[in-house]
């Protein structure tokens, strides 16, 4: 039998927030025409705090770069995952993403009691969370989460130039720019590429 104690949380109505640990949750990578999306999942320690934590898309790439040692150093814990390019073109893209999320949620070393998570949308997951528009500029963990999957996302974007050098990759990371629509007209899409995406689908021979 639960104690009255458990059994007093067990009945907690939903909008009752319990005292424990929160992860922020954020994407990168659903716009472009390359590579995996990204999503990440970061548990804080408040008696470590990290300054200036934002919406990633608002830091330099070299504030982004200092802050994910940061974090990565000063959380509790955190987690990375991908949904690929097979996964993107087989389920679409805001499915691969949601796919990405609960997979970072899951890798998570410690179990939070809610996750926030940064849009509209959320993960099929089986903690309670909510969905926090602009939530990347407004709840630290969110922050932290968006700085972890940027970084490691322009990281795997580098690496896809060093094997695909024509496409540009290290400039543009994927997205649909004028010089990498110019290089699919001109070389076709790579293995990288999101087939099912209309720019590079245009670009099939």
């Amino acid at each position: 039998m639960p104690s009255k104690k458990s059994w007093a949380l067990d009945q907690a109505p939903l909008n009752f927030d319990v005292p424990g640990l929160m992860a922020g949750v954020d994407e990168a990578g659903r716009g472009p025409l390359a590579g995996p999306v990204v999503a990440a999942a970061v548990i804080l320690d408040d008696l470590h705090p990290i300054a200036g934590l934002n919406d990633s898309k608002k830091l330099s790439a070299k504030r982004r770069e200092k802050l994910f040692d940061e974090i990565k150093a000063k959380a509790l814990c955190f987690s990375i995952a991908e949904a690929t390019v097979q996964e993107i073109d087989e389920i679409n893209i805001l499915q691969a993403t949601m796919l990405a999320m609960k997979r970072a949620v899951e890798g998570l070393r410690l179990k939070p009691v809610k996750v926030l998570v940064d849009g509209n949308r959320l993960p099929a997951i089986d903690i309670r969370a909510e969905a926090i528009v602009q939530g990347d500029a407004l709840v630290p963990a969110i922050s932290a989460a968006s700085i972890l999957a940027k970084v490691h996302r322009d990281r795997l974007c580098e690496q896809m130039h060093a094997q695909y050098p024509q496409y540009g990759f290290d400039q543009h990371k994927g997205y649909g720019t004028a010089v990498h629509l110019a290089a699919l007209q001109a070389h076709g899409p790579a293995e990288c590429h999101r087939l099912t995406f209309a720019p590079v689908a245009r670009s099939v021979r």
